[in-house]
């Protein structure tokens, strides 16, 4: 599902975004990377069904700092045996690979100055659509990492993706059990998350970047990825249960200080920026047996953030904030065999907002609101050669009629709401086939049943949420 966000920017900023929005939906989410393989010398059944969804064997590796090796390591210790030194004799680097081709239902506008009517062309190509290279796996004794640096053809520039630094290690308890515990330092909220149930790898773990997306997404959906830093510290007893807990601080990516010439400090001229170190916490407990696992679990964050304004409308990083506290519940459930793989996965994510900030500034028409994501994908593979999901996913809340703002007078809708509503609902089907392990081709469709609140003429201009459903194919391989 798309995930992008108005929430609690300035209607000249959300003018501009709505008709930005109608071209570039956030970046796919990504990855399974075939340098672990390498690393541990075996083969990407052993950490995922079919990438890039985790096994528990997976889930350890990455909780244990992607550190396993059976590489020859090049070594140094002290006199006393101290390890000063332990590195892999070739670099676990990657390339992943995305080309994919977009065909939504119905075209929107095209927003020209020629003055002639018109619709934008029918179909989008993405060659590629993104383009990766990785450093994945292990740094030092107990540290490890997986850092992406990505072209992406909706920016048309090279940047940093999802990423996450791990310090780990691990004591062995009475009676056999383990406690593994470390650090996690990451720049998007639940990506360094052992479950595919959360935001970061949830399913659609690709998807369009030439689409249309609906107005609201939570928080902790996407809308901060690779704009933060995060610090959090975690204990994983018994392979079984899990406790994280920490925070996030803006780090916003491209940013120029106009004073300083810099990259920093942030200042009035750099939009949602949060005020302070924001707290993240995560509660979850895996049971296994047989064939079969099953999670149960919560996460949640509590994000406040300071509008500010943008270079030709700065806006001090003072005063009132906008607050989106953002709690959820996940599940996920695995059987795997060697000829029948099969998952479910599920989300539930409650948003209260307390839009101080925007409701004084004419930006919210609610002092508070609140936002309800739900979405549940079931998976199922043939000897992880062919296979592929349903999801279902929905969104409903506070109807506000200046932060779901309706199409302008004499402007084209599409990224609108007549009625002021973000409730939107559908479905994605999708089917995979797997030549090789490290090779997908997929085809999937989204369906649209309603549309920023409505299922016809959700923008006041005629157009039906069901214009938007979108047939999406992919080529995606790693290397």
């Amino acid at each position: 599902m798309p995930r992008n966000t108005l929430i609690g920017v300035s209607p000249n900023v959300a003018a501009t975004a709505i008709l930005a929005l109608a071209f570039v939906a956030a970046a796919p989410q990504a990855r399974a990377v075939p340098s672990y393989a390498r690393q541990t010398g075996m083969a990407c059944e052993a950490c995922h069904t079919v990438f890039p969804e985790l096994t528990h064997f997976g889930r350890v590796f990455k909780a244990n700092g992607y550190i396993l090796t059976n590489q020859k390591q090049v070594q140094d210790v002290t006199g006393k045996k101290e390890q000063l030194l332990e590195l892999a004799q070739f670099p676990p680097l990657s390339i992943m690979a995305q080309i994919s081709y977009t065909d939504m239902k119905s075209g929107v506008p095209d927003l020209s100055n020629a003055g002639a009517p018109g619709v934008a062309q029918s179909g989008t190509v993405g060659f590629p659509q993104q383009f990766s290279l990785f450093y994945a796996g292990k740094i030092a004794p107990h540290l490890g990492a997986y850092f992406q640096l990505t072209y992406d053809t909706a920016s048309g520039t090279i940047g940093i993706d999802n990423s996450d630094v791990r310090f780990a290690d691990e004591a062995l308890l009475p009676n056999n059990q383990t406690l593994t515990y470390g650090l996690s330092l990451n720049n998007n909220p639940t990506v360094q998350d052992l479950w595919n149930s959360t935001p970061a790898w949830g399913f659609p773990y690709a998807s369009s970047n030439a689409n249309v997306s609906p107005l609201a997404t939570a928080a902790i959906n996407g809308p901060y990825a690779q704009n933060v830093a995060g610090l959090t510290a975690y204990l994983f007893w018994n392979e079984s249960l899990y406790a994280e807990a920490g925070g996030y601080r803006s780090a916003k990516q491209g940013v120029t200080n106009a004073l300083t010439g810099a990259a920093g400090p942030l200042d009035g001229t750099t939009s949602n920026v949060l005020e302070g170190f924001v707290p993240y916490w995560r509660l979850a407990y895996e049971f296994n047996w047989g064939r079969n696992s099953l999670e149960i679990g919560a996460y949640g964050e509590d994000f406040k953030v300071l509008p500010g304004g943008s270079p030709s409308s700065p806006s001090p990083l003072t005063g009132p904030t906008n607050r989106f506290n953002d709690v959820a519940e996940d599940l996920e459930y695995q059987f795997i065999a060697e000829q029948h793989v099969f998952s479910i996965l599920a989300t539930h994510i409650h948003e209260s907002m307390t839009l101080d900030a925007a409701f004084a500034t004419g930006a919210s028409a609610n002092p508070s609101n609140t936002l309800q994501t739900t979405e549940v994908a079931a998976t199922y593979y043939y000897r992880r050669k062919i296979g592929g999901t349903v999801q279902y996913f929905q969104t409903t809340g506070s109807t506000d009629t200046l932060l779901y703002p309706a199409t302008p007078p004499g402007a084209p809708g599409v990224i609108t709401s007549a009625n002021g509503s973000p409730d939107t609902r559908g479905y994605i089907t999708e089917l995979n086939y797997l030549p090789w392990l490290n090779v997908k081709v997929s085809a999937q469709y989204t369906f649209y049943s309603k549309f920023n609140g409505a299922g016809t003429n959700y923008d006041g201009k005629g157009r039906n949420a069901s214009d938007n459903d979108t047939l999406y194919l992919l080529l995606w391989f790693a290397f």
